[in-house]
Formats: C-alpha cells, sequence, structure tokens
C-alpha cells in the first residue's frame, strides 16, 4: 500500500527539479534553433560531410533528403479507403503458475471507410509449450520473457501482411484494388534497435519473417506505416551535432571515442526531435524527409527507414516508413492523408492500431480463464496435483 502522507514530503522537491529542467530546456530548444537556421543554409556541406566520415561517427543521426526547412501540408484523404493494423499482446511464463507455458495474442483490425463493408475486429492467440519454444532462446543468453516479446514482434508483422493480401484480394473481386488507397499500421518503430544485441542465430529467426512480410506488402502496393506517439528519437538532434562538432573532422572514434562522457557536441542532450518540430511545423503540416542510418539497418537488405515529423494535432507524430514508400511520391502523401484521418477519428491517436491494441490486450480476467481452461485440460489428461503455487496463492489474497 502507498503511503501517500511520507510520499507528499518529496514532492517539494520533485517540483523544485521539475521547474529547474524545464529553464535549461528553454536554453537547450533556443540553441537548437540557431544550430538548425545554420543547418539549412549550409545543408549539403554537412551531409557530405556526415557521409565522409560515416563510419567514424559513433551516435545515431540521420541524413535530409529534404531541405530542412520543408513544410507541406498533407492532403486529405478521400472518403473511401482500408486502414489495416495489428498490435500484440502476451502472458509471459511464470513458474508458480499451473504450468510453464506463455501466450502471444495478436490483435487484428480492418477498417473499411465509404464501402458498406463490416469491419474485422478479433485477435489470433498462440500459445507455447514445448521445450524449444520456452529454452531455445536460453543458448543465446535470452530471457524466454524477452524472446516472447521478440517473436510477437515478428508475428505482428506477418499477421500484417497477411490481412492486407487478403483485403487487396477481395477488394480485387469487387473493383479495381487500385481504387480503395489502403494502409497498413503498426504501433512503434520499424528500427528495431533491440536486433542489435542479438546473436546472428538468433537474429535469423526474428528479422527474415519481418523483412518477407514487408515484401508481401510492398508485392500488393499497401504502404506500410509505423507511428510513434511521444517519441524520444534524437537522430534529428544528432545531424545538428555536427555543426556543434569543435573538432576538425567529425571523427568520434578517435577524438570522442567514449560517447557516454560530456562531449563537445552534446549541447542539446537530452533535447528530442519533436521539441524542435514543434517549433516549425503547423497543425496537419510534415517536416523533411529523413533516412536513418541506424547500423541495424545495413541487415534489412533493400528495405532502409525513412521517417518525418508530423503535427497531428495534439503532438508531433514520428512516421517512419520503408524505402519503396518513401521513393513513391503518391503513395507516400496518400499515406500521410490516411494516417491523418486516423488519428482525428481517434481523438489524438490512431483509432486502428487503438483498436488493434484492445483486441490484443489480455486482461486479469483473460488471464484467469486461460489458466482455468489450461487447468481443465491437464486435468482431463489425468495429470494430478494440478495447481498453483503456495506463493503465488497468498500473493493473490491479503489477511493483512
Amino acid at each position: 500500500m502507498l503511503d501517500l502522507t511520507k510520499l507528499t514530503r518529496q514532492m517539494q522537491g520533485l517540483s523544485q527539479h521539475l521547474t529547474q529542467e524545464a529553464t535549461a530546456s528553454r536554453q537547450r530548444l533556443e540553441l537548437a534553433q540557431k544550430h538548425f537556421a545554420r543547418a539549412i543554409e549550409c545543408q549539403e556541406e554537412v551531409v557530405q560531410r556526415q557521409q565522409k566520415w560515416r563510419d567514424r561517427i559513433l551516435f545515431a543521426n540521420a541524413t535530409p533528403i529534404e531541405p530542412l526547412n520543408t513544410c507541406i501540408d498533407i492532403p486529405v484523404p478521400p472518403k473511401v479507403h482500408t486502414v489495416i493494423a495489428t498490435d500484440g499482446s502476451q502472458i509471459a511464463p511464470n513458474h508458480h503458475e499451473i504450468a510453464y507455458c506463455y501466450l502471444l495474442n495478436i490483435g487484428r483490425v480492418v477498417l473499411h471507410y465509404g464501402q458498406n463493408r463490416h469491419p474485422l475486429l478479433d485477435s489470433l492467440p498462440e500459445v507455447f509449450y514445448r521445450p524449444e519454444d520456452l529454452y531455445l532462446s536460453r543458448q543465446w543468453g535470452i530471457r524466454t520473457e524477452e524472446w516472447m516479446s521478440f517473436c510477437r514482434t515478428a508475428s505482428e508483422a506477418t499477421v500484417l501482411a497477411e490481412l492486407a493480401c487478403s483485403v487487396v484480394q477481395s477488394v480485387g473481386e469487387i473493383t479495381s484494388a487500385q481504387a480503395v488507397p489502403t494502409l497498413a499500421m503498426v504501433d512503434g518503430s520499424l528500427i528495431y534497435w533491440f536486433l542489435e544485441q542479438l546473436p546472428h542465430d538468433a537474429r535469423d529467426r526474428i528479422l527474415p519473417p519481418i523483412i518477407e512480410a514487408w515484401r508481401q506488402l510492398r508485392n500488393a502496393q499497401v504502404p506500410l506505416m509505423g507511428y510513434l506517439s511521444a517519441s524520444r528519437n534524437v537522430e534529428g538532434m544528432n545531424f545538428l551535432r555536427l555543426l556543434a562538432c569543435t573538432h576538425p573532422v567529425p571523427d568520434c572514434a578517435t577524438f570522442c571515442p567514449n560517447q557516454l562522457e560530456k562531449v563537445p557536441c552534446k549541447v542539446f542532450d537530452p533535447l528530442r526531435d519533436t521539441a524542435l518540430w514543434v517549433t516549425q511545423l503547423k497543425p496537419g503540416q510534415r517536416g523533411p524527409l529523413w533516412r536513418s542510418n541506424a547500423r541495424i539497418l545495413d541487415l534489412y537488405d533493400d528495405m532502409p527507414i525513412y521517417f518525418c515529423y508530423v503535427h497531428v494535432g495534439t503532438e508531433i507524430a514520428r512516421i517512419e516508413i520503408p524505402s519503396w514508400v518513401a521513393e513513391n511520391t503518391v503513395m507516400f502523401d496518400a499515406a500521410l492523408g490516411l494516417m491523418l484521418a486516423q488519428v482525428q477519428k481517434g481523438y489524438g491517436y490512431p483509432v486502428a492500431i487503438a483498436e488493434a491494441h484492445n483486441q490484443a490486450v489480455v486482461r486479469g480476467t483473460d488471464k484467469a480463464r486461460f489458466f482455468a481452461l489450461l487447468e481443465r485440460q491437464m486435468i482431463k489428461a489425468g495429470l494430478k496435483n494440478v495447481g498453483t503455487s503456495y506463493k503465488e496463492v497468498r500473493k493473490r489474497g491479503s489477511i493483512a
């Protein structure tokens, strides 16, 4: 139980700290805006410098593909369109439960607008209990709970591609597939940073299914988009660090090998990209297109990731897309229009992604029903002494 009386004594110190941080953040933002104005004037020169020293730069940074002062109004989407989204949830394995297993639940949503068609809102559950599912990751030093989340990411991409292909096929049976603009959305980044820490064998079990799913979307001509709310990314701000570098060249490996220390170019840290773009964009506008230079993207074959920032009205959202969407201007603009309409329908957040989450989430009652069903099956199979541990029983109740 939380003792609010004791907690109140700490609130004054916290509020003072936040006030100081707000003042420091405004100063960092003013400095970032000055560097941003300089970068607009010499953008091509900075990009050339960035490309020349790319292998020696030790911090994540992105390359602007369009002029930095780009502010483009997002077009109004057509009334007839389709939006697809997936999201996942899980029940983690627990030695104190009646059986050591885990469950993945992938929420699926297909919303048809202006077509007089029923939406799809459901989920696909899958239970994992075999030794190769539960203990495979331990050979790489990865906990089962972590491995479960990695597998969930791959499943979300696979199910999304299956949905998109089925939608395009069904629409094609009725009318021309190109007549109904379609968008596939996921919650979060398309840059899977966690892959950098995985051994090659483990990575080869997660990334290839994702890339194959993206290829299916590309073949179906359904644009893929990752929507990041409250993004903490700094790849754009790190591009400005190239201007703030005090050394002759941005050779971090020689001059600043330890990026955890206070280095001369970290004058904006911890300012995020969104803090800058909220001062540049008006509601309904997007900023310039960027190409991410994250090293993990070298494993993405022919699908590097691009991104831009969009003022969706309630916040600055980071929008990520694969290269085949970014290189198709008509498809990219149409996808942004559908995305913005989703945000407006969802009162600040894409309604399709929100509904996919609601379909996927496993609540306490769902978890109880899952283990009750599992218990009945185990008893039916002739197993004895089926039940949770005494520790779990006591944690679920209290005598105080």
